[in-house]
């Protein structure tokens, strides 16, 4: 326990029934989104509504990759919420970079408007790949069984 931690505990046990309710400190965190922006009107606009959040100490836009990213003791929701006030439409930037995931190329993954270098972030791509190839296991096994009619016969 520091000197601080040490007055605390002793002034609450010395002050008897006088309660502080302490107020927890948000941490500094850095909140990307994706927001649709056509002109530098649009980019103003969302880095003024960005800037009047309470807490935000920077904000950066890319227009090229429809990016803006804000640093500061705020809540993602909160950012999320006033960058959909705009009037633009807004969601939590939905990609990772590339190297980073271990099938790039698993549907769901792979995006085309993606920028370069990222894919869509899926939560687990393993599970996607092996139910999707047991589906394909079943429709080969399935073109040659003896049982189905439409079957092929060329054995």
């Amino acid at each position: 326990m520091g000197l601080g931690g040490t007055l605390e505990y002793l002034s609450e046990k010395l002050g008897g029934g006088h309660e502080h309710k302490k107020k927890k400190k948000k941490q500094l965190q850095t909140v990307e989104l994706k927001v649709r922006m056509d002109c530098e009107g649009c980019e103003l606009k969302v880095k003024k509504a960005m800037s009047s959040l309470k807490g935000v100490k920077s904000v950066e836009i890319n227009m090229k990759q429809q990016k803006v990213t804000v640093v500061g003791y705020v809540e993602p929701n909160k950012v999320l919420k006033k960058a959909q006030d705009t009037g633009k439409k807004a969601e939590i930037w939905p990609y990772v970079p590339y190297n980073l995931v271990s099938q790039p190329y698993v549907p769901g993954t792979y995006d085309k408007k993606a920028p370069p270098g990222y894919v869509r972030k899926v939560e687990d791509v393993t599970v996607l790949s092996q139910t999707s190839s047991s589906k394909q296991e079943d429709q080969f096994t399935e073109m040659f069984n003896d049982e189905n009619p439409n079957a092929c016969s060329v054995m």
